[in-house]
């Protein structure tokens, strides 16, 4: 019948190869005797068969130390070589950023030249009511009032500034 408890060997064994030291002495004291007692029958002699054993043990911890330096050392290497990825990263998406930022800010720009532009072209009286009510807030009865002009008239000049600065700038604001 099959035993429910985890093999403590194989335990063992995944915790000399993880790096631990009470697993890598408990083989040692659970292994040491039986390897000596085998290689005595070989050799016929207890010096030899103790230095044989003790040395084929300091070497299964120097390997498997071994092992587990260069597996950190690759992990080490992994997360300096992700974090120069991350940075490059971050900094080819600053780049990007900052060349649209200034792409977009140039573009506005250029556009409110081209609203100014368009606004001065505007014949005088409708120039003067479109930067009264656009520019100043200025409501159609105080523009009106300002002016010497009626309200309707206003509206007039609005509608005529708005229909010529659709014309003349269109797909830049409208």
């Amino acid at each position: 019948m099959k035993s429910n408890y985890p093999d403590i060997e194989k335990l063992l064994i995944e915790g000399l190869i993880a790096g631990n030291q009470k697993s890598y002495k408990v083989i040692f004291n659970q292994y040491y005797q039986w390897l000596c007692t085998y290689v005595y029958k070989l050799s016929n002699n207890t010096a030899f068969s103790e230095d044989l054993v003790r040395n084929a043990m300091l070497r299964l911890w120097e390997k498997n130390h071994l092992f587990r330096s260069c597996h950190n050392e690759f992990l080490m290497h992994l997360r300096k070589l992700k974090k120069e990825i991350d940075l490059l990263d971050e900094l080819k998406w600053k780049a990007l950023f900052e060349l649209y930022t200034e792409k977009e800010e140039r573009q506005q720009e250029a556009n409110w030249l081209k609203l100014e532009n368009s606004i001065e072209q505007l014949p005088e009286k409708c120039r003067e009511v479109f930067k009264l009510s656009r520019l100043e807030q200025k409501r159609h009865k105080e523009i009106a009032k300002i002016l010497g002009i009626s309200t309707k008239t206003v509206e007039v000049h609005i509608t005529r500034a708005l229909r010529f600065l659709k014309t003349n700038i269109s797909g830049f604001f409208f």
